[in-house]
């Protein structure tokens, strides 16, 4: 009698097949990533800012292996800096949230120290998966105020991006609140980050009104893979009738 054959059938598992491997390279590479002792170690260039009167030494540290000073300190400056923000937004502001945030087993930290040890500035970021895709996502950046407008935000920044690429991250990701004139100036005129697909506005879920939104911005190895699939989906569409 022969076999039957079900071509749609076959499409759709070799397509879930294929997604599912996807995903779990995505993870594998997250993975690859959180082991990793310190990913500043490839730039020691980068372990330094010595620019606009400021001297300052950078590190990179998982939660667990920072001081409790340092933590603390940390989350004082973010409360510092953002709680009225957070108070005007949907989110509100609860210190249990957000202290249990910033001490999340996946946290890391690039921490901006002077000369004399202390504190000045810090990013907190992490190795994640966004739908299908290896992201570097900055969940903070903060800096006192008596180091800022002096470069050293968009060093830290560019530090972010060098490790993402070097790790084969795709994208750089952020939350910014929309009322926050200064974190837009920054991110979108300054570093040419841009609203990312995700984000709410842009029509992928139902959320209306919301508050904030998602920027991001392709790491070389992102725009490699972007350009990839682009060529692919070209080669996919009939050149002729």
């Amino acid at each position: 009698m022969g076999r039957k054959s079900n071509t749609k059938s076959k499409e759709k598992k070799i397509k879930k097949k294929e997604e599912s491997a996807k995903l779990a390279a995505c993870f594998t590479k997250i993975e690859a990533a959180n082991q990793l002792e310190d990913p500043l170690g490839p730039f020691p260039i980068f372990r330094k800012y010595e620019r606009n009167g400021l001297n300052i030494d950078f590190e990179t540290k998982r939660v667990a292996n920072l001081d409790e000073s340092t933590v603390q300190w940390a989350f004082d400056l973010v409360k510092s800096n953002m709680k009225t923000l957070y108070e005007t937004s949907e989110w509100g502001w609860k210190d249990r949230e957000k202290f249990e945030e910033m001490t999340e087993y996946k946290a890391w930290y690039l921490i901006a120290r002077d000369q004399d040890g202390k504190p000045v500035a810090f990013s907190h970021f992490r190795f994640d998966v966004e739908i299908d895709m290896e992201v570097l996502y900055c969940y903070e950046i903060q800096l006192i105020p008596e180091v800022r407008k002096k470069g050293l935000g968009k060093f830290m920044m560019q530090i972010l991006e060098l490790m993402a690429n070097k790790y084969e991250m795709k994208s750089v990701m952020l939350t910014v609140f929309k009322q926050n004139n200064v974190a837009h100036e920054f991110f979108k005129k300054k570093l040419k980050y841009s609203v990312d697909e995700i984000s709410p506005e842009q029509g992928i879920y139902d959320e209306e009104d919301v508050s904030y939104e998602i920027l991001s911005k392709l790491t070389k190895t992102g725009r490699e893979w972007a350009a990839s699939g682009r060529q692919q989906a070209c080669c996919s569409k009939p050149c002729c009738d």
